[in-house]
């Protein structure tokens, strides 16, 4: 058997254990470590499995990714956010579709503290979407948008979507970072938008809420949102102002986090320790799935896989809008069945050769693809966000009916595919700037 040949039964082989529903970093590591013993024995893929997994872990660069996640979790349990949602609704909640509109501007806030769309549409979920339903908003309307909403937390830094992305593809973790602003905030003021629509073609979607509230109150509720946004100036602020680099912007939005939590009474020792507990959960999960996907990259190396699909698809070289196309269908349809960073790995080793030869900016194919990735969080038949913020709710929001409420924001992504694609400054501009 060829070389190529067992690089593809590889491949067939890992597709049918993920579909086995094995974790994808175990399938990536047994279809990976069995493919090289095929290729160069036993004792060389041993030797590799030995070197591999600690060379690509011990990136120091990575180390900013659990410290990020151990920041949005005690910003979670500690329920910093809920001053950014009631902040928003009393200063929007007169806009037709103010509510949801307020749920669009709290989502993006707390993507900044969190970088996950999960936790975003979990905490929002418990905080906006009960708001919208005592105001008789209708239900599909309130839930898909938080769930929408909440995949802007890829996006906005810091994301650990853009970390894992920069870390694979050997780019700058703050370029990327600059370049997700752009496209999250292009993304909030696309589903901003689609509410407008929504609520002027038919009003009795979100009555609108007649209740006076004097500017006394909105500056107050400034107030409750202040600790948050502090949080976030302090971290974007000192990166982007070149205090610190991403590596050490996480530690310190760690232990800002922590201070912040503290100033607010809000820290006590469950919230400490279930943030400590799911962090170590969170990022042990994630550590094995790149793990594997640094093996599977060499295993594709070797075994000419790659070079043998980057040489078939040569012709689309001087048509990079097809590759970009065709590449978005894949994420797509993988989005539907993968969770993000899986489908991610999984896919880059292949994907990256491809795109470096039709000459594509690797900034704004990380977001690109963190985009790609995202939609996938509220495609059935998975969809994530959709699931959480279902179960985060209970009966007040069925699966069904988020799924028919994110319709509306899945067109509209489809819409800002498109337009990334023909105006790639959206994410390129700030990066391009500093």
């Amino acid at each position: 058997m060829s070389d190529a040949m067992i690089g593809a039964v590889g491949i067939a082989g890992l597709l049918v254990l993920i579909a086995a529903n094995m974790h994808i970093g175990i399938a990536l590591m047994l279809v990976s470590y069995v493919g090289l013993i095929a290729l160069i024995g036993p004792d060389a893929a041993w030797g590799m499995l030995e070197v591999v997994p600690f060379s690509f872990i011990s990136n120091w660069t990575l180390s900013s990714v659990p410290m990020f996640v151990f920041m949005g979790y005690i910003c979670f349990h500690a329920n910093l956010t809920r001053g950014l949602f009631d902040a928003a609704r009393l200063w929007l909640a007169r806009l037709p579709g103010g509510l949801a509109i307020a749920s669009v501007f709290g989502c993006s806030g707390f993507a900044a503290v969190t970088g996950s769309s999960v936790a975003c549409a979990a905490a929002m979920g418990k905080v906006a979407v009960p708001e919208m339903m005592r105001n008789n908003y209708d239900g599909s309307l309130a839930a898909g948008t938080v769930a929408a909403a909440g995949t802007i937390g890829a996006l906005i830094p810091p994301s650990i979507l853009l970390i894992v992305f920069g870390v694979v593809a050997q780019v700058s973790i703050t370029d990327l970072f600059l370049g997700g602003i752009g496209a999250g905030v292009a993304t909030a003021i696309a589903y901003i938008a689609v509410i407008l629509l929504r609520v002027t073609l038919k009003p009795s979607l979100a009555p609108r809420i007649t209740e006076e509230v004097s500017w006394s109150d909105k500056f107050s509720a400034l107030k409750g949102a202040m600790p948050v946004l502090l949080l976030i100036i302090g971290v974007l602020g000192g990166l982007f102002g070149g205090l610190f680099t991403a590596t050490q912007a996480g530690a310190v939005g760690a232990l800002l986090a922590i201070c912040v939590a503290a100033f607010e009474r809000q820290l006590n020792w469950r919230v400490f320790q279930n943030s400590v507990t799911e962090t170590l959960s969170t990022c042990g999960s994630l550590f094995i799935v790149t793990i594997g996907a640094s093996m599977l990259t060499r295993f594709l190396t070797m075994s000419g896989v790659g070079f043998m699909i980057s040489d078939s698809v040569a012709f689309l070289n001087d048509q990079p809008a097809l590759l970009l196309i065709g590449i978005a269908l894949i994420y797509m349809l993988l989005g539907m069945f993968l969770e993000p960073i899986g489908a991610m790995l999984i896919t880059l080793p292949i994907f990256l050769p491809l795109v470096q030869t039709a000459g594509v900016d690797l900034i704004w194919f990380g977001v690109f693809v963190a985009k790609l990735l995202e939609i996938g969080m509220i495609t059935p038949p998975i969809g994530m966000n959709v699931f959480v913020l279902s179960s985060t709710v209970g009966k007040a929001a069925p699966t069904a009916m988020v799924f028919r409420g994110v319709l509306w924001f899945f067109v509209m992504d489809v819409f800002l595919l498109g337009l990334l694609i023909a105006v790639p400054g959206i994410v390129l501009a700030i990066p391009h700037a500093f």
